[in-house]
């Protein structure tokens, strides 16, 4: 035994010194694409490595360059990386929710590529506002007074609430509180607002006059929220938004409606179910109105608040504000996104979330029917069948639209769909009923789909 250390000791003495790896062409071609301190520690882990668990047969310089390369190329993946979204869900909080209008990538990679006039008046030299690229567009969509922006629709409603509410009751109805993704729920956000909460009603029944009875003198404002990502059926009643406006205003407070999701387009032309739109929540009467900028709107990630012009100025006033904003990028693609708005007719070419949204079945399913020849898994049956894909991200619940995948049917299917996320481009679909399906309705790219899974042999 003590022969054999004192043998493989003796071998440990043929590894490759560090600089004569760094020397060699594979050693040199890591330092030229990482910088040489990283490849010296790369290799220097790889040997440190070699020497922990010695193998039969010690490499050479090359080949520990090559597993050192190997590493350092495996580290710089990006862990945020693209995938094929076949989930059915078109708005997918965990694979980003909207995919963004060409438009607005443009945008957005000219904002990051120079300097832009975020907060410069150009025509008279002065210090700008950041909301003026928005205002104009906002104000035109919706039918409000005003408008301004923040990073999200949470951040939205925090900021109206801590305006306008901060030491005093927000009345809310208590079929409202709301609780969204990641335990994120309404009363908790009113605390960290500095609101008190005031709820009425019941969970599934709340009238004018509990309203009435809440509202007095330490009322901040009346908070109505659109409950997007849940329906109560059955014995309910709600008040409309227009009959809480006109309460509010006879007892001289606020109404503050946060609609959530947010759309600025009527989704019955697409053959959906109808969702409240921004600007009838504006003729409804509503001081302030919140909603989000990467779900149904389809832009990036961001919370808009639109409404009466004095309301505004005083939210644009609370410090708060500025730790919530947008940035130059941010805002160049929501910009863009706005304007496809104004040409309702092409909004579903134009933009990927309704054009997701109002594809046919029949489309999708010659789609199917195209790639059900071309997606070979060895050991599994591959077959088109009908399914419902939903909207996702809380709004509209309880539609669904008709769809059509790919059902894979096998062993182990775990295994499949671990492979398929392990794939260059990961396949994200989701098991059902004993199979993988892979809904069809996000693919936007059938020749990009199937050369990545032709290298599902080797993931």
């Amino acid at each position: 035994m003590r022969k054999h250390r004192q043998t493989r000791k003796a071998d440990l003495r043929a590894l490759p010194a560090v600089d004569a790896v760094l020397r060699g062409a594979t050693g040199q071609r890591a330092a030229a694409q990482f910088g040489r301190a990283r490849a010296t520690a790369a290799i220097r882990a790889t040997l440190a490595a070699l020497r922990a668990a010695p193998p039969r047969n010690l490499p050479n310089a090359e080949n520990v360059a090559a597993s050192s390369l190997a590493a350092l190329e495996q580290a710089e993946i990006s862990t945020l990386r693209p995938v094929f979204n076949l989930t059915g869900t078109i708005l997918h909080t965990n694979l980003g929710r909207a995919v963004l209008a060409e438009a607005a990538v443009a945008a957005a990679t000219g904002a990051m590529r120079g300097a832009v006039a975020l907060e410069y008046d150009l025509a008279d030299g002065g210090r700008g506002e950041r909301d003026d690229h928005l205002r104009a567009l906002l104000r035109e969509l919706t039918g409000a007074e005003d408008a301004t922006i923040v990073n999200n629709n949470a951040a939205a409603v925090l900021l109206v609430l801590n305006t306008f509410a901060a030491g005093r009751d927000a009345v809310v109805s208590r079929g409202e509180l709301i609780e969204i993704g990641g335990a994120f729920r309404m009363p908790e956000i009113m605390a960290r607002a500095g609101a008190r909460l005031r709820e009425v009603g019941t969970t599934n029944r709340t009238h004018v006059k509990d309203y009435a009875a809440a509202i007095g003198p330490n009322t901040g404002l009346v908070l109505k929220v659109h409950t997007s990502n849940y329906r109560v059926e059955g014995f309910t009643a709600e008040v409309p938004a227009r009959d809480l406006a006109a309460l509010a205003h006879k007892r001289k407070t606020l109404l503050a409606h946060d609609l959530g999701s947010g759309t600025l387009a009527d989704l019955t032309r697409f053959g959906l179910a109808h969702e409240p739109t921004v600007a009838e929540a504006v003729r409804d009467g509503a001081d302030l109105v919140t909603f989000s900028g990467d779900k149904l709107l389809g832009g990036p990630q961001a919370g808009f608040i639109v409404g009466k012009r004095a309301a505004i100025a005083r939210i644009n006033r609370n410090p708060m504000k500025r730790a919530l904003r947008v940035d130059k990028i941010r805002l160049a693609a929501i910009e863009a996104t706005l304007r496809l708005y104004r040409d309702p007719d092409r909004l579903a070419e134009l933009l990927p979330t309704l054009k997701f949204l109002a594809r046919p079945a029949a489309e999708i399913e010659a789609a199917a029917r195209r790639l059900l020849p071309l997606v070979a898994l060895p050991g599994y049956s591959v077959a088109i069948v009908p399914c419902k894909s939903q909207i996702g991200s809380g709004a509209l619940p309880v539609e669904t639209v008709a769809s059509a995948a790919l059902s894979i049917r096998g062993e182990a299917l775990d295994r499949l769909a671990a492979r398929l996320r392990a794939l260059p481009v990961p396949v994200i679909g989701r098991i059902e009923r004993r199979a993988l399906l892979l809904d069809l309705r996000c693919l936007d790219d059938e020749a990009a789909f199937v050369a990545n899974l032709a290298l599902l042999s080797s993931a």
